[in-house]
């Protein structure tokens, strides 16, 4: 006899809403379908396990095919199956779970059964035109049936004949949706959301290499692993074994392997397990993103967990598994689950955890990892309050001779020298070591420290670490003149007429070269007759600004605005006392003409260019021609 009804809905428009809004991804129907069934076969081994089956459980593999010609795709497995009350209860009733009565049953046998899915069989109806279960129950005397619908809310359920227990499910895939007909799509999606699922998946034969084609072997092609890394015991694990998890997770990464890894192994107060590399980060943010996949008891969810762990945690690989997050809820939902926010803390602290015992128990080896480490770290720190203060413990420096320090650490070597006439320490740093030579060497000749910062977020993590630190400043070697920088006492005054300064700045300014997007303001300080005639510096807070506009938009004004240099000269240096005392009560013009005449200003202003490395094209060319011909 057919029953025919009308499926337990509180609309008819449930089906378009399903194909269009439910999911926004077609292809998750797999892993929904799937899902089921494994959850159904993993039922069958608890009752098995508990003693409430007597029979014979046999194999659980789920079988999935593609039959081309019938434009059909099959699920089936040997689970629970279902009676004809019970399809009508879970299948008819939509939004009902069985999960959950079989769990209130089952609490205590039933850890690995995926969670309820609620609509997930109907996604099916995203891709098909028609879907038929045959299911028969597991219990005593059960009959098959045979339920079928054709995307409306009507439905037709009849008995069958059906040897063995389980469910089959048979999608139509409908004309919009042939590539699920594809086995090569099949076969990757299966593999993507599939690989770790705790049951058998076959999906056909192995083949191997015969007579110039692949062909079928008699050995079922099983494409999942049903104990992965992750869920066995850290303690009988070998490194080897880490590393071949992690090729397996990143076929292409062959020759970037991680520097070293954490196990996550929670039960209380949720549960968590995982495997978290931690791999050679370059200096390119978002390039390293999404490479860390969430799972929900080996199904997988996501590779995009921002919202779902911290932000700068999205920087590792690997992968993270809870029963705890559901699988079929929107991504705005998880980032405020409760749980969710209870796991993400969690591994925030076992991360900083296992960065404070590198640094303290393997220090020497921590120090030689510590610049690939350093993008990492540092974005941790602007991100996320909570790791930064822990992480003020084992975050480094570095200066140029290499040598490593901690905040503390660094503070101690500096503060007697570095520390400028109004109290403030003034940490000094370069961002190449080559373009700022000539700053470095001053520097070190007044028997300063300098650190290089050449990091992509060094910028903004120095402002954070002057933030945290009371009168403390970091500044680049050339951001100003060396005495300047760091004040010791009062500077000499420059005593120079507003005529003589006038004179000097349009002589100078006459002598630069047209640089794009560059202005330079033309200063007078007195330096000693033994220091360099003319200097370049630049504004740090200027400068500062343009860096950290590069990565954040909502400061592009600064990014706009053009590079401001500073060409300093000494007032006590000899020739530009001479210089100065020459341009005196001159006419501009008069002035102009006589620096163009003479070369040794324009050979000063060439000088201090050059040093920093603004000197090229034309400009260049004519300096190298003007020292030969001096010479």
């Amino acid at each position: 006899m057919v029953q025919k009804g009308q499926i337990g809905v509180t609309t008819d428009n449930i089906f378009p809403i399903i194909k269009k809004f439910l999911y926004s991804d077609h292809e998750i129907f797999l892993r929904e379908i799937v899902s089921n069934a494994v959850d159904a076969s993993q039922k069958m081994k608890t009752l098995s396990d508990v003693g409430d089956f007597k029979g014979e459980l046999g194999d659980i593999s789920i079988h999935v095919s593609v039959d081309k010609k019938k434009k059909t795709l099959t699920v089936s497995d040997r689970g629970i199956g279902m009676t004809a009350e019970e399809v009508d209860k879970y299948i008819n009733q939509i939004a009902l779970s069985s999960a959950n009565d079989f769990l209130d049953k089952y609490k205590e046998n039933a850890n690995a059964i995926i969670g309820h899915f609620g609509l997930g069989f109907y996604s099916s109806f995203m891709v098909s035109q028609k879907v038929e279960i045959i299911t028969k129950s597991y219990k005593e005397d059960a009959k098959a049936v045979k339920w079928s619908c054709d995307g409306t809310p009507e439905f037709t359920m009849e008995e069958v004949e059906k040897e063995d227990r389980g469910t089959e499910i048979i999608l139509y895939i409908d004309d919009e949706n042939k590539e699920f007909l594809e086995k090569n799509k099949i076969e990757s999606l299966l593999k993507k959301y599939c690989r770790f699922l705790a049951v058998p998946i076959v999906f056909g034969k192995k083949q191997e290499w015969k007579d110039g084609n692949y062909v079928d072997t008699e050995e079922d092609n099983i494409i999942n692993d049903t104990n992965p890394l992750w869920r066995q015991k850290p303690a009988g694990l070998k490194e080897e074994d880490y590393l071949n998890f992690y090729r397996e997770l990143y076929p292409f990464s062959l020759n970037d392997e991680p520097m070293f890894w954490i196990h996550l192994n929670v039960d209380y107060p949720f549960h968590l397990t995982g495997i978290l590399y931690f791999p050679k980060i370059k200096n390119n943010l978002d390039l390293q993103r999404n490479k860390i996949q969430l799972y929900s008891n080996q199904v997988f969810v996501t590779d995009s967990v921002e919202g779902i762990v911290p932000e700068f945690l999205t920087l590792l690989h690997g992968v993270i598994d809870s029963p705890d997050i559901p699988l079929n809820v929107s991504r705005s939902y998880l980032q405020s689950d409760q749980n969710v926010k209870k796991i993400s803390n969690h591994i925030t602290k076992k991360v900083a955890d296992k960065l404070e015992e590198l640094f303290k128990k393997e220090r020497s080896k921590y120090e030689e990892k510590w610049d690939s480490l350093k993008l990492f770290i540092e974005y941790g720190m602007l991100s996320d309050e909570k790791f930064c203060d822990r992480a003020l413990k084992f975050a480094l420096v570095k200066n140029m001779e290499s040598r490593y320090f901690t905040s503390e650490e660094y503070k101690t070597l500096t503060e007697s020298n570095q520390t400028d006439k109004n109290g403030e320490l003034i940490y000094l740093y370069a961002t190449d070591r080559q373009e700022q030579y000539t700053y470095i060497e001053a520097a070190k000749e007044k028997g300063y420290d300098v650190l290089l910062m050449d990091g992509q977020l060094d910028t903004h993590w120095m402002g954070l670490m002057e933030q945290k630190s009371e009168k403390t400043r970091f500044v680049r070697v050339d951001s100003d003149t060396i005495e300047h920088i760091i004040e010791k006492e009062e500077t000499a005054k420059v005593e120079l007429t507003d005529k003589q300064k006038e004179n000097m700045t349009e002589a100078v300014k006459s002598q630069l070269p047209t640089i794009e997007k560059t202005e330079f303001n033309v200063d007078f300080k007195a330096l000693g007759e033994n220091a360099r005639p003319i200097q370049v510096t630049r504004d740090e807070f200027s400068r500062r600004m343009k860096e950290m506009a590069a990565m954040q938009q909502q400061m592009a004004f600064y990014g706009e605005m053009p590079d401001t240099y500073q060409i300093v000269l000494n007032v006590e240096h000899p020739l530009i006392k001479t210089l100065i005392d020459e341009s005196e009560n001159k006419e501009k013009d008069e002035l102009i003409a006589q620096v163009s005449s003479d070369n040794r200003l324009k050979q000063l202003v060439d000088l201090a260019l050059l040093s920093n490395g603004m000197l090229k094209g034309e400009a260049l060319s004519n300096f190298v021609k003007r020292s030969f011909e001096m010479v």
